[in-house]
């Protein structure tokens, strides 16, 4: 079989990353791939940095490799966690999104990718990662998911 990029391990990476951002653009109600991608990075570099340095490490192995490229990108370690509250939070998300059009959505940003993290990543490490969230940020999640 003939791939793409000749390696597959890289092939494997694109579809999950696919994957992902088709759950995504279905939690979002959108065709459009850039915004999906657009909503998963801010979001994901949000939460990373909201994270101890550990926990973000543990999230970060379970991606798959093409997103964990740019979780990690611009990733300064020595500065989290922040201290954001959630509306610091969604103001973060927010930042990153100040571009798209419309009115910012990060409220329906956030849980959607919380969602698609839900349905793909293990439950208890998800578990791990809420417990070191305030508990305002509990309701953000799906129900199964929350401590």
């Amino acid at each position: 079989m003939t791939t793409k990029t000749g390696l597959d391990v890289f092939e494997k990476t694109i579809h999950k990353s696919n994957e992902w951002l088709s759950d995504l653009m279905g939690e979002l109600h959108t065709e459009d791939r850039k915004y999906a991608y657009r909503v998963l990075r801010a979001t994901l570099h949000a939460l990373r940095d909201r994270l101890i340095p550990d926990e973000a490490v543990d999230l970060g192995a379970q991606l798959p490799m093409l997103i964990r490229g740019f979780y990690y990108e611009g990733w300064t370690p020595n500065a989290t966690p922040t201290d954001d509250d959630r509306e610091a939070f969604f103001e973060r998300v927010s930042e990153e999104m100040s571009d798209q059009p419309g009115v910012p959505d990060p409220d329906r940003w956030i849980r959607a990718v919380f969602n698609v993290m839900a349905n793909r990543l293990d439950v208890g490490e998800l578990q791990n990662i809420t417990d070191v969230l305030p508990d305002d940020f509990q309701a953000l999640w799906p129900e199964r998911i929350q401590s």
